[in-house]
Order: structure tokens, then sequence, then C-alpha cells
């Protein structure tokens, strides 16, 4: 690793001057100071997050506060970690994940520390600890996600609710007038406020629309394809021909299994919408129309405001909502009347 030192040496200056000169702390010539920064890019020397902490500078790092718990599902948690990692580097910032399942305990450290230059927030809960943290501290922080309380927070999420309102308008254009949701396991409405944010917009445009409305989870803590299937089976005995999917793929593979086994064909005979999903729906058993949940579209966003923050005083805290949009792969029966 480069040293100081040797940049030193390479400029013809001393040790002093460099640090003077990298950190902006004490004036330098401008020639001396692009020498000193010629040498430094050169023998790819970077100072260490301690120097520019004391030197008042940005440290480059963002803390991503992400808490794994045995409900975590992790294929789409990871997807928004990798997301996040990707648009951080586009900006030349690191990001130090804290995984705590007391997440908040990580954010109060790296805040009194002051390793972090703004803090990101990943799998929001309805009454989420770290929102009283974010109120309370001068580190900017985002938050990508809603809990219930959202005063003085600044959020980025797709629009649950709105993706949830538009799976029942498309099922009612085509017709339908009973639906059956199968939700996220029954653990993630209590630890999570995505999913029962989307099941708002279903339960309120069904009643809006006249809809019959069922609603399921599709198991306790994790996915349980019985239970999936006990779930079908159920709605099919009720009338049912509309399934709207906010789950994994395993559920929705369960669900897929279930209606063939019953000699039902999706798109014709039943339909089905993937709600807020952030895997590729085309890649199942049967292609599925879904309202896709981009991690990429929320995390550009959440680092771009994360830096005006940096850049800008007294910017003041919001919500933005990112607009769903519908893409369709056949899996809706047409109107027959």
């Amino acid at each position: 690793m480069t040293t100081i030192h040797q940049v030193a040496e390479a400029a013809g200056v001393s040790i002093s001057t460099v640090s003077y000169a990298l950190s902006g702390k004490r004036p330098v010539s401008e020639k001396t100071r692009r020498r000193i920064e010629d040498a430094a890019s050169t023998l790819g020397y970077t100072p260490d997050a301690g120097a520019r902490m004391l030197a008042g500078r940005r440290t480059h790092i963002f803390a991503l506060t992400e808490p794994l718990r045995a409900d975590t599902h992790a294929p789409t948690h990871m997807a928004f970690v990798l997301a996040a990692s990707i648009a951080a580097r586009k900006h030349d910032y690191d990001i130090l994940l804290l995984t705590d399942e007391q997440a908040s305990d990580g954010m109060s450290r790296v805040t009194s520390s002051r390793l972090v230059d703004a803090i990101l927030v990943l799998d929001v809960g309805p009454d989420d600890a770290r929102a009283d943290i974010a109120r309370s501290i001068r580190t900017p922080t985002v938050f990508i996600g809603i809990p219930d309380v959202a005063d003085g927070l600044t959020c980025v999420d797709l629009d649950f609710e709105a993706a949830g309102r538009m799976s029942i308008d498309r099922l009612a254009d085509a017709g339908h007038t009973a639906i059956t949701l199968i939700g996220q396991p029954a653990v993630s409405y209590r630890t999570s406020n995505f999913p029962r944010r989307l099941r708002r917009g279903v339960v309120s445009r069904a009643a809006e629309h006249g809809i019959a409305l069922e609603t399921v989870c599709s198991g306790e803590v994790s996915t349980d394809a019985g239970a999936v299937r006990a779930a079908v089976g159920a709605a099919l005995a009720r009338g049912d021909r509309a399934f709207i999917v906010h789950a994994t793929g395993d559920a929705h593979e369960a669900l897929l299994s279930a209606l063939s086994d019953h000699g039902l064909t999706i798109g014709r005979d039943v339909s089905v919408i993937s709600a807020a999903t952030a895997f590729d729906t085309t890649a199942l058993s049967a292609a599925v129309d879904t309202i896709p949940l981009v991690p990429s579209r929320s995390c550009d966003l959440a680092v771009e405001i994360a830096l005006r923050h940096l850049e800008e005083k007294n910017v003041a805290p919001e919500i933005h909502l990112i607009p769903p949009e519908y893409r369709s792969a056949g899996s809706v029966r047409a109107r027959t009347d």
C-alpha cells in the first residue's frame, strides 16, 4: 500500500505539505498542489477514512443498514444491496453494510464515529426504530422504504399502494368480480412495511370496484408451497378465477402448478398478475404479467438524493414515490362480455 511518505518523496515536498494539499487544511501553491495530486494519482495513494475525518473531509462511504433476520428473503434483499452498491460506485462511494438484526445499533455507531457521509436504510418496518435516529442526527439519511410515520424523513420507494390499485384495475377491466391476493409470509406483515402498503392498495381499490376479495399469506415465516396450493384450491372452490401474487418465486410456481393440476390455462381460464416482483416472471413455468419492483430505480434515486443533501444546505425531507409500470405477458384473460 502506498504511503504518504512515498507521495512526499515523489513530489519532492515534506509529508506535512502533502497532508495540507490533500486535506485543504492549509493553503498550498497551485503548482505544488498539482504536483502532489499527480504523484498521489500515479502511486494510487488515497488518504484513509480516519485522516479524512480528522481533516473534516468526506469519507466517501455510505452506510447501508439492512437487518438480516430469520425471515429475510435473501435474494430480494441482496438485489437491493447490490443495486445500492452499484449506484454508490457511480459516484466514487463505497458501501459499509450494517446487517445487525438490531439495525438501529449499527446506525448509531457509524453516526457517532463520523465514519460515513450518509446513511441508506433498507427493509423499512411499520414502526421502524431507525426513523427516530434519522430525525435526531445530522448525517443525511435516506430511507428506501416508508414507515407508517414518515414525518421529517426522506424516503424513496416504489408506490406499492398504486401497484396494488393497478393490479385490481387490470383484473376489473378483464371482467373479474372475485379476486384472491396471495401475499408475503405472515411474519413479513409484522416486520416490513411494503407488503402492508401493497395490500392496502389492493383492498381499497377492490372495495371501490365492489369486488369480492380474499387475502391470504403464502406461509408463516417463509413460503409454504402447501399453503399456497391450499389457498388456490379454496379460491377455485369459491369461484375465484383471478389471482394477484405478491410473494417469492416459489409461491408463484406453487400457484401455477396448482392451477395446472386443475386443468386451467393461464390467460384463458384464469388470470394471474405478479405485483411488485423483483425477479423475471417471464422465466416462470408460465409467463406472468407483472408490475415490477426494480431495485436500481429506488437505489439510484436514493444515492442521488443523499448526494444532494451533502451538497446543499437545508434540503427539506420529502417522500419520493416511483410510479408503477405494467408489463404484459398474456396471463390476464380477455374480457368476454
